[in-house]
């Protein structure tokens, strides 16, 4: 069973990794939504507060409210749309950190899983080889201790929910998921996964730059 979700937003700074006058990344904290809900109560995100210092800032991408890490704005219509270019073509890559439930193995791996929404169960996501879409996602091993493994992900496509269901079917669900994980892989503070790198073209250089924000657990 899914629990009702309680918005309760951290209260933390802004924490901007770069900026200058075509872009600002910034690393979100865990429990921030990118953007704000549609229900009441839910206006305050990650876009919203970085509009309040940065009046130009523009959308290009989210992450999960429970995700934290490395996110990209625009501050010109032109660089917004560069940027929107770098994901729909897949030029942009991501890596992420997760700590994982139980001993993935083998140190390497590569998924192929088709994904599409488990509409009785929304937001649920879900692994469908007919109706779902194309979704693959490769890992390698970080570390392991005696429950669980540290892991680097790394997503070739970009899914709903994609390394959430992904490491599911692997038979380790990401530790804190409130959605996916159940019994004790549940019981964490915080979804432990967090958006490590984030590498694409600079919208006004054309140069490929990364952007990395530390992991916190």
């Amino acid at each position: 069973m899914i629990p009702d979700f309680v918005y309760n937003p951290p209260d933390v700074p802004l924490d901007i990794l770069y900026q200058d006058a075509q872009i600002i990344v910034a690393n979100k904290p865990a429990g921030l939504l990118s953007v704000p809900g549609k229900l009441e109560g839910r206006s305050d995100c990650l876009m919203s507060r970085l509009q309040a210092a940065h009046w130009d800032t523009l959308l290009v991408h989210r992450l999960d409210c429970d995700t934290s890490g490395v996110m990209i704005f625009a501050r010109t219509k032109q660089a917004q749309g560069f940027l929107g270019q770098e994901f729909e073509k897949r030029r942009a890559k991501k890596t992420y950190i997760a700590r994982v439930w139980g001993q993935l193995t083998p140190d390497v791996g590569h998924i192929d899983l088709p994904l599409c929404a488990d509409w009785p169960n929304r937001p649920r996501q879900m692994v469908d080889p007919v109706n779902g879409r194309p979704a693959q996602t490769d890992w390698q091993v970080i570390s392991r201790d005696a429950g669980t493994t540290l892991v680097r992900l790394y997503p070739l496509t970009g899914r709903s929910h994609q390394l959430r269901v992904h490491m599911l079917a692997q038979g380790c669900p990401i530790l804190g998921d409130p959605i996916y994980a159940t019994g004790k892989a549940r019981d964490f503070p915080r979804l432990m996964l967090h958006a490590e790198t984030l590498s694409l073209h600079h919208p006004a250089s054309g140069e490929w730059v990364t952007f990395t924000a530390p992991c916190p657990f």
